[in-house]
């Protein structure tokens, strides 16, 4: 699955990153708690949350997610945004709210 695909199967608006749309998906990590974030031993996993503050990106930084997602209708501050283009990590918001987003996407290939 790629961030493309995951565009068009929740509708979601892309605030920055269309140039990486192509990058591969292969596990999802939702959560409002960074620190289990951190704790996921996933790979090139596409971060849905609820936050919407610098850390976020920072911790999809260092933990190598390829994008970020922000349910329930957020949009982030214009600090997390200059951060996500720093380090080329593409930012989505979703109407949805977490539990949807996660629903929409299942069973679509994804690492549990």
């Amino acid at each position: 699955m790629t961030i493309n695909d995951f565009v068009k199967k929740v509708d979601a608006e892309i605030v920055f990153g269309e140039q990486f749309l192509d990058r591969t998906i292969e596990s999802v990590c939702a959560s409002d708690l960074l620190s289990d974030v951190l704790a996921t031993q996933k790979h090139n996993f596409l971060l849905i949350t609820g936050l919407c503050t610098p850390q976020v990106i920072r911790t999809a930084e260092l933990m190598g997610s390829v994008g970020v997602v922000f349910a329930r209708q957020k949009y982030p501050a214009q600090e997390a945004i200059g951060m996500a283009k720093v380090h080329d990590i593409p930012l989505l918001c979703s109407r949805l709210d977490m539990f949807e987003t996660c629903c929409r996407i299942a069973g679509m290939g994804l690492e549990q």
